[in-house]
């Protein structure tokens, strides 16, 4: 694939997942391979179609209104470096925390493979850190002290 064709399928990727979990899910076959490997920030791994829909589901299910906002975008060979921020507000458990009710913005970057004009490989890196301390899960650290 090119350039130009890796761009605008990272780009429809996130188009479509604005559009809510009925049109995100609904694009997912047409997106990923059905044999996706995701690498997670805790070290998580997951394997395939099913599982990867199962946790797109989740985050739909925590944030519901979550919008993402594409910063920077490299293409390397069968490689696209994104950078990107999201928010959401915290409708529903994740992980185990109950619904907070709070608005998020987390950043995160993501290093996608391309194979067959779909992603066939994910490695992942969010602000989670950052995204507990606007929950209240995780104390922020007083400045100055």
């Amino acid at each position: 694939m090119s350039v130009k064709e890796i761009k605008a399928l990272a780009r429809r990727w996130f188009e479509e997942a604005n559009k809510g979990k009925e049109a995100f899910m609904a694009a997912i076959d047409e997106l990923y391979a059905t044999d996706i490997v995701g690498h997670g920030s805790g070290g998580e791994e997951t394997r395939g179609l099913k599982e990867l829909k199962l946790h797109l589901m989740e985050l739909f299910s925590a944030f519901p209104d979550f919008q993402f906002t594409i910063d920077d975008m490299v293409v390397e060979g069968d490689k696209v470096a994104i950078r990107y921020t999201w928010t959401g507000t915290h409708k529903g458990e994740i992980k185990g925390i109950p619904p907070t009710n709070k608005k998020v913005t987390m950043w995160s970057i993501q290093i996608d493979r391309v194979a067959g004009g779909k992603f066939v490989e994910i490695w992942a890196r969010h602000d989670t850190l950052g995204s507990m301390q606007q929950l209240g899960i995780v104390p922020t650290p007083e400045k100055g002290k």
